[in-house]
């Protein structure tokens, strides 16, 4: 173990989440900040409120971003639970505004991946406090069997996920942990776990990013060639066009690399809402 204890491991393992874990310090939780903050100020609106493409993929156009996806204490949790060779697959802003009605709906966030076998693990990294009143992250148990629920994207007014995705079965979702987080800190939920969040009824802004990690062997159950970042280990299964960013902050070939990784996941995702769809019809014949 490089981070973790066994017994974290294992609760992760059995639960599908662990939190929280700490990582950043104050000097690099401003560093963030205020590279999001010339984000925004470029952009001329808030993440949310510009084109969907900003809200993912930042590692490719912002250096503070790519220093954040590979910080040491990040990196050696996601391999204590998913081995030495990790690709970044996508990362994610989800920012709620102080009294916003922003939520997420109970979901998987593996629903529409793609990914085989499903060994994706979100670090979720809270630049700000993300507690229960700000509307933190709760998170249900899959005790040891996690599975795929059959969702859909519902375009849910004020959702924080892009479709407004949602389950569509019953589950149980009775006593779920709310995973409040000090800013600086991170929790860990693998892309099976169901979870939802509240609105933020706080005074201050909820700041946090989704850092989506795979092990090398996963790949893209369709016809699209995606693209990752391998950021510890080797890659000896190619199963993504790997990339690295200028190092430019959003110069021309950043935002042309950025560009092409989002069309890509864009159209990967668009197939895989249908592929999803006539999975679970298929399994309604049998």
């Amino acid at each position: 173990m490089k981070a973790l204890t066994q017994e974290q491991v294992d609760s992760f393992r059995y639960n599908g989440f662990l939190f929280p874990i700490p990582a950043l310090t104050p000097a690099e939780i401003a560093a963030c900040l205020a590279g999001l903050e010339r984000l925004e100020t470029a952009l001329g609106s808030a993440v949310a409120d510009a084109d969907p493409k900003w809200r993912s993929h930042g590692h490719m156009h912002s250096p503070w971003f790519n220093d954040l996806i590979r910080h040491p204490r990040i990196l050696d949790a996601i391999e204590d639970v998913i081995g030495p060779n990790i690709l970044v697959w996508t990362s994610t802003f989800f920012i709620k505004e102080p009294h916003s009605p922003t939520y997420a709906a109970w979901h998987q966030d593996g629903g529409y991946f793609g990914l085989e076998p499903k060994e994706s693990v979100c670090a979720w990294v809270a630049l700000t406090d993300a507690s229960k009143e700000a509307g933190c992250m709760e998170q249900l148990s899959f005790h040891g069997e996690p599975r795929l629920y059959r969702h859909a994207p519902l375009g849910l007014a004020n959702s924080i996920n892009r479709a407004g995705q949602t389950i569509m079965e019953p589950f149980d979702d009775a006593n779920p942990t709310a995973m409040a987080l000090p800013a600086g800190s991170f929790s860990l939920h693998h892309e099976l776990a169901v979870h939802r969040s509240a609105p933020n009824n706080a005074s201050h802004r909820r700041v946090g990013i989704g850092l989506n990690y795979i092990p090398t062997h996963v790949r893209v159950d369709g016809p699209v060639r995606c693209r990752a970042m391998l950021v510890r280990g080797e890659d000896r299964y190619g199963h993504f066009d790997l990339i690295e960013p200028s190092g430019g902050e959003r110069d021309a070939a950043a935002l042309a690399l950025h560009q092409d990784v989002s069309d890509r996941y864009r159209e990967n995702y668009r197939i895989q809402v249908g592929r999803h769809e006539q999975r679970f019809a298929d399994a309604q014949l049998e």
